[in-house]
């Protein structure tokens, strides 16, 4: 098949090498003229993916419109940036796979929810999971959820992009899986700011457990199943993600919970971390289901400048001993 991949980050070039690698041909559209040139000239994404080499199979490209021969079409590029770069896309008849996590800041929208909103009548999925672009790049085992709301879609798109060491599990929970990659990275900063205020293990140990707890509380009532947040989408992803400084959104929160300045690590030029975005998201949407995120909100609040790290950790250690967990 003809696969294209919009976004040439080091997750798009990830995702272009595991098509290449599957057997098809790929069209990697970036948005910068001058990297696709290096790319075309070099064989590497030097910037994003140091050291890993592009097969002739990947076609970097700075133009949109070569998109309009592919078959199926990879969206990997930053949640908040999605709404914009899906206007000035071409006509489109191939489904899109959204392997973007978060949800639209202002809007609360799922990725999927954005395409159907801006292009009404496309086909169009959610891959999620644990995964790190570095290791994907690499080859190391792998394994994520795909997901159409039609699930013969997704076993079939699966099986396109299957290969020993990349797994796609589908599913047709579409809901699941794109709150399950958008939420965890809220909670990954909770964590993160854990591990920089130096509290310990156990804390770190509960925070994720009470965190996936209000993770699959508001997917569950956003129409999602409970199973599905506690597979690859939902508690894979969190536990890679909240336990490892590789993840910006983790690295974000250690950093905060060693007391850098808030403008330093959000500003101009610093690493994009979606949870930031996700948590003001995620609040809103769990005002509209009547739904309690202690974490979520304090990390929603710490994030915006609204209170301190040390006063959103008292006042979640002072919060009521629930009467059953």
């Amino acid at each position: 098949m003809r696969i294209g991949v919009l976004g040439a980050g080091a997750w798009g070039t990830a995702l272009a090498l595991v098509a290449a690698r599957a057997g098809h041909t790929v069209t990697l559209v970036a948005r910068d003229r001058e990297a696709t040139a290096a790319m075309r000239a070099t064989r590497r994404n030097e910037r994003r993916l140091p050291g890993v080499e592009l097969p002739t199979a990947i076609e970097p490209v700075a133009e949109p419109a070569a998109l309009e021969r592919s078959e199926l079409v990879l969206v990997a590029v930053p949640t908040q940036a999605l709404r914009a770069v899906l206007v000035g896309l071409p006509a489109l008849a191939a489904p899109l796979l959204l392997c973007c996590k978060g949800l639209e800041q202002g809007t609360g929208l799922r990725p999927s929810e954005v395409v159907a909103a801006v292009r009404p009548g496309s086909v169009m999925g959610a891959l999620s999971g644990p995964s790190f672009a570095l290791e994907v790049a690499r080859g190391l085992p792998t394994a994520l959820s795909l997901a159409f709301p039609d699930l013969a879609t997704a076993r079939r798109i699966a099986g396109l992009l299957a290969l020993p060491t990349f797994r796609p599990y589908p599913t047709d929970d579409l809901v699941g899986v794109e709150l399950g990659g958008a939420l965890k990275n809220v909670i990954a900063i909770a964590a993160g700011i854990v591990m920089g205020r130096g509290l310990g293990e156990n804390a770190r140990a509960a925070l994720i457990t009470r965190g996936l707890a209000e993770l699959a509380r508001l997917a569950e009532a956003s129409g999602a199943r409970r199973t599905t947040l506690m597979g690859l989408s939902g508690l894979g992803d969190l536990v890679l993600t909240a336990t490892s400084l590789t993840s910006r959104n983790t690295s974000l929160g250690h950093a905060l919970g060693q007391g850098r300045p808030l403008g330093e690590l959000l500003g101009a030029g610093a690493a994009l971390a979606e949870g930031a975005f996700t948590a003001s998201a995620a609040c809103t949407l769990a005002g509209r289901l009547g739904l309690e995120l202690p974490i979520t909100d304090a990390v929603r609040r710490v994030v915006a400048g609204a209170t301190t790290v040390e006063a959103a950790i008292a006042e979640l250690l002072a919060r009521p001993v629930p009467e059953s967990e």
